[in-house]
């Protein structure tokens, strides 16, 4: 079973959790899960892999088909969504367009009977939280997608829950805004306190913002690390290829113990590797190697790894340059290098050596 940090203050738990829509195929499979209270999750993985269904369990709006699911030692698989307290933010934001933007923020204090003078209070509050104090009055279509964005967030705020549920909240909007608004989702969410459940297929949103990532596929969780554990330390094939980008080689072990292992690559070349899940002799592996783990004309000492190259690609990026290799029969090789002034340009045909510590180097299921 998947724990939280701290296996006594789990908010959030998933028990034995499955979902089917036809009674057959099952989306979500044996989900065990428990978040911590104010703790960032991020559900991350490719469509169909069943994350946003576990959103949706969650919140209430897709019952389960088996298991329990429970919220602060509550099962909570009876309760419809209004009742839950959960705050809720959407890709296209959902806000009522015939509202003023203090009216969206109104209509769940009023649901909740709160009282006039309080409601205006709880308005501006959520209202500065999220820098849209000047605002109340406009209507959502006089407002930009990001400003859109950051009203539904703080109309998900705005009656102070402890858990919020977001679906993708900035898919819809370009890079640069989408990077100032994880930063700030991320720094209120740690403000206040509240436990955030966050659901995308973004790597890099996922790796930024969260506390922890679970990554699904095929229904399951395959890791459930935080971020640089996930991007450093992937547990399988499936994980180091979602997670940012990778470099793999193929072939079958020669030879293991509990710290290392020896791969003949299919191009006839040996290699040491961490062993991640390879346990005997003849098993074939996927070797994972990150881009910026390589160096090319290597200066790593005598315990790493070196191989023939030849270059494909030389592609300047800004910050880095991003080299294409061919390397033990692949064409697909990266090498991320930092852009240096004394960096030497490389030409397509060009041979090269390349090199990586064997701890850079691990053996995953093929």
């Amino acid at each position: 079973m998947l724990k939280a940090r701290d296996d006594q203050h789990a908010f959030v738990a998933f028990e034995r959790v499955q979902k089917s829509y036809d009674g057959e195929n099952l989306v979500v499979k044996d989900l065990n899960l428990d978040i911590a209270r104010g703790e960032f999750l991020t559900m991350l993985g490719p469509s169909g892999s069943g994350k946003t269904t576990c959103l949706m369990m969650l919140a209430g709006f897709e019952t389960a088909t088996h298991g329990e699911i429970r919220l602060d030692g509550r099962e909570i698989n009876n309760i419809p969504p209004h009742k839950r307290g959960i705050g809720m933010v959407f890709q296209n934001y959902a806000l009522f367009p015939h509202m003023s933007v203090a009216e969206n923020l109104s209509f769940p204090l009023e649901v909740r009977k709160i009282g006039k003078s309080d409601r205006e209070a709880k308005i501006k509050r959520a209202l500065d939280m999220v820098q849209m104090g000047d605002f109340a009055g406009r209507r959502p279509a006089q407002l930009s997608g990001g400003q859109q964005q950051r009203i539904a967030l703080a109309r998900a705020l705005v009656f102070e829950p402890e858990l919020v549920l977001m679906d993708e909240p900035l898919g819809a909007l370009d890079k640069q805004l989408r990077e100032t608004l994880q930063f700030e989702i991320t720094n209120l969410a740690h403000q206040l306190g509240i436990t955030t459940v966050y659901v995308t297929h973004d790597q890099t949103e996922a790796l930024t913002m969260s506390d922890r990532v679970a990554v699904f596929d095929d229904g399951r969780i395959q890791q459930l690390a935080p971020p640089d554990e996930l991007y450093e330390q992937p547990q399988n094939s499936f994980v180091a290829q979602f997670i940012g980008e990778n470099n793999t080689l193929t072939g079958t072990v020669s030879k293991i113990d509990a710290r290392t292992c020896v791969v003949r690559l299919d191009s006839g070349e040996e290699i040491d590797a961490v062993p991640v899940n390879v346990t005997e002799v003849g098993e074939t592996t996927l070797i994972s190697i990150r881009p910026e783990r390589v160096e090319i004309d290597p200066q790593l000492g005598p315990n790493a790894h070196t191989l023939q190259a030849e270059v494909l690609e030389f592609i300047y990026m800004g910050d880095v340059f991003r080299t294409r290799l061919r390397v033990a029969g692949r064409d697909d090789f990266i090498v991320k290098t930092r852009n240096r002034a004394d960096q030497v340009r490389l030409n397509p045909g060009q041979q090269v050596s390349i090199g990586w510590l064997p701890q850079d180097c691990r053996a995953l299921d093929r």
